[in-house]
């Protein structure tokens, strides 16, 4: 079990936002939190902290007026850590190659691989073949609706049919190396994790899932591991003092290189003065 930092870029800003109110149309957003400093600024953080396999998420469309600016940001943050982050965000077959070059680890996926809410096969392979089973992460994403999970497309706004369960997972898990799964409807919120999520993913094991949403304390995170059996690595967006919360980055990072939260310190506090060192 890992922290897995994260960078979300929204309209060419590092943000925290609730994912449930991405739209866009307008490109609007409920925002927790803007930060002043640029995503290379935090690549640079994660890079010295020794903190791999983070993922950069870019949240405007490739149709939006901000998509450049938003993908500048994402190519730097690659720049200063190369080979150690993962992109996500309106990626395809035609160009997942040139994020690879430009030093990411990993590409993510969502919404290419979909059509008319179903799987389109022939995408992931094509995709996979273009860049590698070994550097595609597949973003399942995902919204309640009854007592089930299905995959949210387009940024979380569209439910597609594909519910995230067993034979969704094994099937695809032979296209990639890793899963991202955010849920959506808690994501932004700081109300707490969605265990019967991680319960169900706790159950599967073939390659490395990393949980989102909800984490708001310590408690979560040991939570995550109890029920994950320490097999889900997770990540911590609006609640982390990084992007103004309440959870000490140090302290949650400490984590990934010594175990559990109860054994660290309990000072908070990443001064701002850390960037770009």
């Amino acid at each position: 079990m890992q922290f897995r930092p994260c960078i979300d870029i929204h309209n060419g800003k590092v943000k925290q936002i609730v994912g449930s109110s991405l739209q866009d149309q307008g490109d609007r957003a409920c925002e927790n939190f803007i930060s002043d400093y640029s995503a290379a600024d935090y690549a640079r953080l994660y890079q010295r902290d020794h903190l791999a396999g983070g993922h950069i998420i870019l949240l405007n469309s490739r149709d939006s007026d901000y998509f450049e600016q938003t993908r500048q940001e994402a190519l730097a943050a690659l720049a200063a850590y190369p080979g150690g982050l993962q992109v996500g965000g309106g990626i395809t077959a035609n160009h997942a190659e040139e994020y690879l070059k430009a030093g990411a680890s990993h590409v993510i996926v969502t919404s290419y691989i979909f059509e008319r809410g179903k799987i389109r096969e022939e995408r992931l392979r094509n995709l996979a073949a273009a860049v590698g089973r070994e550097h595609l992460v597949i973003d399942l994403s995902c919204r309640k609706k009854g007592d089930r999970y299905y995959v949210a497309m387009d940024r979380w706004q569209t439910l597609t049919e594909e519910a995230v369960e067993e034979g969704l997972l094994n099937r695809l898990s032979d296209y990639c190396d890793e899963f991202l799964i955010h849920a959506a409807d808690v994501e932004g919120r700081q109300a707490g994790p969605a265990e019967d999520l991680l319960e169900l993913l706790a159950g599967w094991t073939r390659i490395p899932v990393t949980y989102a949403g909800g984490i708001h304390r310590y408690e979560d995170i040991e939570d995550i591991g109890r029920i994950g059996q320490g097999r889900i690595d997770f990540t911590v967006g609006s609640a982390l003092d990084l992007f103004g919360g309440e959870m000490s980055y140090e302290k949650v990072r400490a984590y990934s290189h010594s175990g559990p939260l109860s054994m660290q310190s309990d000072a908070k506090g990443t001064e701002v003065q850390e960037f770009g060192r």
